[in-house]
């Protein structure tokens, strides 16, 4: 098996269909029927009907116990696929809309990390999301709250949300907070946005990563910027092609960024909303895109390389890389 490593997931909307109907049966919650298709999974028609269908599941997620559930969820999941080193997102908007303390879910979510990984599961670090449409003010009270944790397992911030309307430039004093507190930063860019928001992004001092940034490929000196400058793209394919950016695979840059250079990286986004898996993403990058399985090891130390883990995480890391 090849061992794997994923840095850019949300952990919110990693919630399968069978356990967000086990929590809204829990609490109480009605989940509309036209959730889910016929054969069980999750269903929406375009981006505003995923982003509503989100929003229910999310609002199934009322204590610490379901936070617990979730990433042990998705944690055992990556074991048994030989994922090494996981990074999620983390929302801390979400306990605070559902009635209790982020600080509580972010203790359940540790204590889930920490039981995965005794357990023989992937090492494991958060990054806190600031969202974008909520405003500046917002996104520097959450970092202001990321940095003020102190928590080993928060190791970044990640700038997610509308790219066309809310520049990175907007966030400044975010970016501070956390830079300031030796937090990481990551923005989402080159998505539904252009390569202009995949540069407006690098302007930002401490980014080394993007998620997504696939867009790139539309500006040739952009993409010779970001393998001059070794900078990492956390690209999603199933989540591109699903939300239709790229009509299939076949569309998709995967391939041609990495054969210019480019530090790519497989991601699996908000796997059940799109059907997909992070070891479904290493198939498709495999089937689709014809990288053999040296090419998908080097994706693997791709991610290890840019996470944030510690200086001796990292060297642990590359010692199971190199004895598998």
């Amino acid at each position: 098996m090849v061992p794997k490593a994923e840095l850019h997931v949300h952990l919110e909307c990693t919630v399968s269909p069978e356990r967000a109907r086990r929590l809204a049966a829990r609490h109480g919650v009605r989940l509309p029927q036209a959730c889910f298709g016929p054969d069980g999974g999750y269903r929406y028609v375009d981006f505003p009907d995923f982003l509503e269908l989100t929003r229910v599941v999310g609002s199934c997620l009322r204590d610490e116990r379901d936070y617990y559930d979730i990433t042990r969820d998705y944690l055992d999941a990556a074991a048994q696929a030989g994922v090494v080193y996981q990074e999620m997102i983390f929302w801390p908007d979400l306990p605070r809309q559902n009635g209790f303390a982020p600080e509580a879910a972010l203790d359940a979510v540790e204590a889930a990390m920490a039981e995965a990984g005794a357990a023989g599961g992937p090492l494991c670090a958060l990054q806190v999301v600031l969202v974008r449409h909520d405003g500046a003010e917002a996104c520097e009270t959450t970092a202001r709250w990321a940095a003020g944790l102190r928590r080993q397992s928060v190791r970044a911030v990640n700038l997610a949300g509308n790219e066309a309307t809310h520049p990175p430039a907007q966030f400044a004093h975010a970016f501070a907070i956390a830079r300031d507190a030796g937090l990481g930063i990551v923005i989402h860019a080159g998505e539904a946005a252009g390569p202009q928001s995949v540069r407006e992004a690098l302007s930002i001092p401490g980014v080394t990563r993007i998620g997504h940034g696939v867009r790139a490929v539309e500006d040739p000196a952009l993409v010779e910027e970001l393998a001059d400058r070794g900078v990492t793209l956390e690209v999603c394919p199933g989540s591109n092609v699903m939300l239709g950016f790229y009509p299939d695979f076949a569309a998709h840059p995967l391939r041609r960024l990495h054969d210019a250079g480019v530090k790519v990286t497989l991601n699996s986004d908000d796997p059940p909303f799109f059907r997909t898996s992070l070891a479904a993403e290493y198939e498709i990058a495999a089937r689709h895109f014809g990288f053999t399985e040296a090419e998908l090891r080097g994706l693997t130390r791709n991610a290890v390389e840019a996470g944030f883990a510690t200086t001796a995480e990292r060297a642990g890391l590359r010692e199971r890389l190199g004895a598998n």
